[in-house]
Formats: structure tokens, C-alpha cells, sequence
């Protein structure tokens, strides 16, 4: 697939993607992304970011290719049985532990536990060996249950500009590989 063939929905998570985040880079070099935009950034709730989830995979007249980061990702999953438009697949990065009642801030707990149903698209987790917000053991036992293949960050921290990861041109060596693989 090529990115004309799809709309590559960035999705970010806890906070939004500030503009040196690789989602944010991404958003200003790929020529038909966009952002899901939520109402609140700092105080997440679930029903309202699955919601604006739902409503701009259901405006796309392309395939859509999520492209998300963290709480992103919860917001993903949980929008997915609502979804009209086709997905053409998931690139899913640094899934926090939703369940683990120590996340911090609490609220995060609130998008747990993540549905784990198989994802009825190709799907990508991406994730770091010391992830403050979830383990790699736990992002691979959810790609498991979601027929995710699992790509190891290494210690990559939370995936994000305060990590190291701004321009992430691993992220984009491997994004672009993913999507020349997916059907249009």
C-alpha cells in the first residue's frame, strides 16, 4: 500500500504528541495524515477519545492505517467494533499496562483492560524492554491475544521525544516496510 492509498490516522496518547514527537513528524511529512483530536488531552476519558476515534476513522474514504502511541493505542482497540470505514492495519506503539492498578496517573486505568480479541487486520506492536508504563512482557502477552507481530524496541524507554525518539528513523524504516506489505 502506498500512503496516497490510505488515511494514516495518527493517534496519540496521554498528553497529545508535542512537536518534536515522532507522531507529530510523521504528521508533517506524510501527506495524507492526520491527527485524532481530543477535546482533553490531561484528563483522558475514555468514552470521549473513542469516540472522536470512531468518528474519524468513520469520516476516512480510504483505508485507514492507525498509527498509535501509547494511550493511543487503548483508545484504538476500544474503538474498533464501532468502526464502519475498512482498517487496513494497526502500528501500534508503546501500549501502556492499562490493568496494572500502579500506573500513574490513575486515570489511565480507566482504558483498561484492553478487549483481547484478535485484531482483524495486520497489526504491529512496538515495544521497549523499559517501558515506565508497561512491561514488555505485557505488551507481548497482548500482541499475542491480538495476532499482533511483536517488534522489540530495546531499552527505548516510553517511545517518545523524551526518550530519545523524535526523529525515530527506525520507526519509520519500519513503518514503511509495514504499510508496503498491507492491502489497499
Amino acid at each position: 500500500m502506498k500512503i496516497s492509498e490510505a488515511h494514516i490516522l495518527i493517534v496519540p496518547g496521554y498528553t497529545n504528541s508535542g512537536p518534536d514527537h515522532w507522531q507529530s513528524r510523521w504528521e508533517r511529512k506524510l501527506s495524507t495524515a492526520r491527527r485524532v483530536v481530543q477535546a482533553e488531552w490531561s484528563k483522558p476519558v475514555r468514552e470521549d477519545w473513542v469516540a472522536r476515534m470512531i468518528e474519524e476513522v468513520n469520516a476516512a474514504t480510504k483505508p485507514v492505517v492507525i498509527v498509535a502511541h501509547s494511550l493511543g493505542v487503548a483508545t484504538a482497540v476500544h474503538a474498533l467494533p464501532h468502526c464502519r470505514t475498512k482498517i487496513a492495519g494497526g502500528f501500534l506503539v508503546a501500549p501502556p499496562d492499562v490493568a496494572n492498578p500502579n500506573i500513574r496517573p490513575k486515570h489511565l486505568m480507566t482504558f483498561g483492560p484492553y478487549p483481547r480479541d484478535p485484531l482483524p487486520f495486520p497489526s504491529l506492536v512496538i515495544a521497549s524492554r523499559n517501558d515506565p508504563f508497561g512491561s514488555y512482557e505485557q505488551a507481548g502477552d497482548i500482541a499475542n491475544a491480538w495476532g499482533s507481530l511483536l517488534v522489540d524496541a530495546g531499552e527505548a524507554g516510553h517511545i517518545n521525544a523524551e526518550s530519545g525518539h523524535g526523529p525515530w528513523p527506525e520507526g519509520t524504516m519500519v513503518f514503511a516496510q509495514f504499510l508496503s506489505r498491507l492491502q489497499p
